[in-house]
């Protein structure tokens, strides 16, 4: 994303926890210019575009998810994201956890693979929308709620999940990429450098950078400022400054925080903390 501007402008946003209590979140964006820098998720994301068009690079190639389209995206590949029109998109996303997806499938069923990132569905795209906006009525019934969620995350794996390819045994190189990350997850608030993690691993640091680029889609600093984001987003459910916020998380300072966290979410930590801190009295 090197010089084109992380900042969004004209943009709206507000979202809701999902009704299952495990951390997924419906939310609701128009965005005019905003353009995502590239990242991953840890869970699946599954949107339907209302207006104007996405576009946004995933396995490879450039996607466009236009008006009435779905766009998705699988755990851990990673994807950018910026308008495909001039005047932006608005859209309906719902983020949702592995263990989520899990509710709706056969116990030891290993989770669903989607090949595509946009799909031509009107029928799913409906229910998407009809689901989304079930979840931002504070008058709908809990237990509806989840319900209607079950049952949109059924029809969409038994509609376009397809079997997962089969993972080769692990060697010395997948190792050290686990390791590399699980280095990452312990010390994520510390100043780690690619000589801890060649330590840790036993590879160069040339070739660990390269190992984990080629095996996730992304390079060892991008892991660490996922998982950076990932710790200030579950720090915002409290009362914490912040500046202190930004500082345990990793860090350099809450401008450092609040340029990434945009880059990554379309939003400012702040607005993050409004919409989770106001909402969670309707999760049911």
């Amino acid at each position: 994303m090197t010089g084109r501007r992380d900042t969004p402008s004209r943009s709206t946003v507000t979202a809701r926890p999902l009704p299952l209590g495990t951390g997924g979140l419906a939310l609701w964006a128009s965005y005019s210019d905003q353009r995502f820098a590239r990242h991953a998720h840890e869970g699946y994301a599954l949107g339907v575009i209302e207006a104007g068009g996405l576009a946004f690079r995933y396995r490879g190639s450039r996607l466009v998810a236009p008006a009435g389209s779905v766009n998705l995206v699988q755990p851990g590949v990673p994807h950018d994201g910026e308008p495909a029109l001039p005047g932006g998109w608005r859209y309906r996303m719902l983020y949702i956890p592995v263990e989520v997806l899990a509710m709706v499938q056969a116990q030891g069923v290993s989770p669903p693979y989607f090949r595509q990132g946009v799909i031509e569905d009107p029928e799913l795209a409906g229910l998407v929308a009809d689901v989304h906006k079930m979840l931002f009525d504070a008058e709908a019934d809990a237990l509806a709620r989840q319900a209607r969620l079950l049952s949109l995350l059924a029809y969409w794996v038994r509609r376009h999940a397809t079997e997962g390819r089969t993972a080769r045994a692990p060697g010395p190189e997948p190792r050290a990429v686990r390791r590399a990350l699980e280095v990452i997850a312990e010390r994520f608030a510390e100043p780690i450098t690619l000589a801890d993690l060649s330590a840790a691993t036993g590879l160069s640091p040339w070739h660990l950078t390269r190992v984990v680029a080629r095996s996730t889609g992304l390079p060892p600093h991008a892991h660490l400022l996922a998982r950076r984001l990932r710790a200030a987003k579950d720090a915002l459910t409290s009362q914490a400054r912040l500046a202190d916020i930004a500082a345990a998380s990793g860090f350099a300072d809450q401008s450092h925080l609040t340029r990434a966290f945009v880059a990554h979410f379309g939003m400012p930590p702040g607005a993050y903390r409004k919409i989770v801190q106001n909402s969670g009295r309707d999760q049911g």
